[in-house]
């Protein structure tokens, strides 16, 4: 009988776990590249040498996963759209689809909305704390509210289509790259069998190509997470952690009520799925969601989760995912309900309840064409301070004193992002009458 082999999930959690470990151990003990330099010649360069091998293995694996994460996109939805025939059956897919994930956000940020009202994070930290805090991510914040552009609805609704289709697919333009699929996916349903079907088999091969490639790249997520983990918290340390504890326990609830109530509610109304089944099925998305804080990086893997682990379609997966990672931000729409009302709070501006609804609709369309990248949060926020009149000094010092923890807060809101694409994508399965079974070749560990 064969030895049965460890799932890939567990691998994923054990190299995270000693990432974490390692990474709080070299904080702890106060090693920073100044300390380095202080050692023996040999030693010091070897340390500098692993340094560079754990940042360069992390970065490599991210990088190889946003590599496939356009083609996998164009090729899987090319496919999807170009094998529904009824396109009255794609139209019911997609306005079922888009319906959904806003309700989710809009959901999930008047959860933090209401969260922030009641713990009120903003009157609880000492000026000190705030002064230097804000001191220390100044120059960041700065930057960071450069680079934010408030966009209204139609802004946003135009920026869709691509003036450059081949600039689109360079840039990883995600909304763009999904317009682009569903045009052509679209178009081929409408030409003579005789004419598509060789470029449907073609797409569709390459499509297999791309997942191959998935698959090599995940045999190596253990160990690049371990690097990707150990890197965030040498960086981090629990200190900033514990300056912004309420704020941070704040977001830190709201994720889990969305994770753990909103999703699993979800799924019990709409599908015959035991959630317990649902999330090991997606654990492996989730846990390389949280190492690598990207939507677009975790793409890929969502998708295999969903289609082999969970029972999607195809035609379900290449359709729903690929749109989530643009539409759906449902963590981080509730981090800026958060935010928004801890920065309020800080720098004691009463916020109205006109204002706070403001919020909610602004971080919802805010969240559309987001691109799911570490960090994005961060501008969106400014998007959304901007929209209830927040002063820029204000907006800069409560930017500022963020930073410090957005990071971690990043890595978990990334996991609620991923996590309510593969829910939406099962529900919407569950709605067309898909049996949702998974693949034979999935194992249960």
């Amino acid at each position: 009988m064969a030895e049965k082999k460890l799932p890939l999930h567990w691998k994923i959690l054990i190299g995270m776990l000693a990432g974490a470990v390692v990474g709080l151990l070299i904080n702890l003990l106060g090693i920073d590249a100044a300390t380095v330099e202080q050692w023996p010649g040999p030693v010091a360069w070897i340390a500098t040498q692993l340094a560079e091998l754990v940042g360069f293995t992390g970065d490599l694996f991210l990088r190889g996963l946003r590599f496939v994460a356009v083609p996998i996109v164009l090729f899987s939805l090319i496919v999807g759209a170009s094998s529904v025939s009824d396109i009255r059956k794609l139209s019911r897919i997609g306005s079922r689809t888009v319906l959904i994930y806003m309700a989710t956000t809009t959901v999930a940020i008047t959860i933090g909305v209401v969260l922030a009202n009641l713990t009120r994070p903003g009157t609880r930290m000492p000026k000190d704390t705030q002064d230097e805090l804000i001191a220390q991510g100044a120059e960041a914040a700065s930057a960071k509210l450069q680079v934010a552009e408030a966009r209204d609805i139609w802004d946003t609704l135009l920026s869709i289509v691509p003036s450059n289709p081949f600039k689109a697919l360079a840039e990883g333009d995600m909304l763009q790259v999904v317009f682009i699929a569903m045009t052509i996916g679209i178009v081929l349903t409408l030409l003579p069998a005789e004419k598509s079907q060789p470029v449907i088999a073609l797409v569709d091969a390459l499509n297999d190509v791309v997942i191959k490639i998935v698959d090599l790249i995940m045999k190596t997520a253990p160990i690049a997470v371990f690097a990707l983990l150990a890197k965030v918290m040498a960086q981090l340390g629990l200190d900033l952690i514990a300056a912004l504890v309420t704020y941070s326990l704040t977001v830190l609830t709201g994720l889990l009520v969305m994770v753990l109530l909103v999703y699993p509610a979800l799924l019990k109304t709409f599908t015959k799925v035991p959630v317990r089944r649902f999330f090991q099925a997606i654990a492996p998305a989730q846990l390389l969601a949280f190492s690598s804080s990207s939507s677009t990086a975790t793409l890929p893997v969502s998708m295999e989760c969903v289609e082999k682990r969970v029972g999607v379609s195809d035609e379900v997966t290449s359709f729903v995912l690929p749109l989530g990672a643009t539409l759906n931000m449902d963590g981080t729409a509730l981090y800026q309900g958060v935010a928004a009302i801890f920065i309020g709070q800080l720098y004691g501006f009463d916020l109205s309840l006109a204002d706070q609804v403001t919020i909610v609709i602004t971080a919802t369309l805010a969240s559309i064409g987001t691109a799911g990248v570490p960090g994005v949060g961060i501008v969106m926020l400014v998007i959304v301070l901007q929209s209830i009149d927040i002063p820029t000094d204000a907006i800069q010092g409560g930017i500022a004193m963020i930073l410090g923890v957005d990071r971690i807060l990043d890595m978990c809101r990334t996991v609620t992002n991923i996590s309510g694409d593969c829910t939406v994508a099962t529900v919407i399965s569950s709605l067309e009458g898909e049996t949702l079974e998974p693949h034979p070749d999935f194992l249960e560990g």
